[in-house]
């Protein structure tokens, strides 16, 4: 391999690693929103007894996601996995406002 071939693949590399630190970013930023927003769903649920999961609110935003992941060529299971993940630290949340 020529010096020219190394010096423009790692061009490349610290190009692709550059977008994956900005879309990184916008992912904690579009989390830490998203958290601002189940929080004061919780309160809400907290001021009038409601219970801290809603299953049927969850299978539909499940069954949303994995249609939105296969639209953005995404494995639809990880993005169900990630969604419950999201799902579990929400409801951890609402029942510590239930306390």
């Amino acid at each position: 391999m020529t010096n020219d071939v190394v010096t423009r693949a790692a061009e490349v590399l610290a190009e692709h690693r550059g977008s994956i630190d900005r879309l990184d970013a916008i992912l904690v930023y579009t989390l830490g929103e998203r958290f601002k927003h189940t929080q004061a769903v919780g309160r809400l649920k907290a001021t009038h007894d409601l219970p801290p999961s809603d299953p049927a609110r969850e299978a539909t935003q499940i069954a949303r996601l994995e249609a939105l992941a296969t639209e953005a060529d995404l494995d639809p299971e990880f993005a169900k996995k990630f969604l419950n993940f999201i799902i579990q630290e929400v409801i951890r949340h609402h029942e510590e406002h239930q306390k």
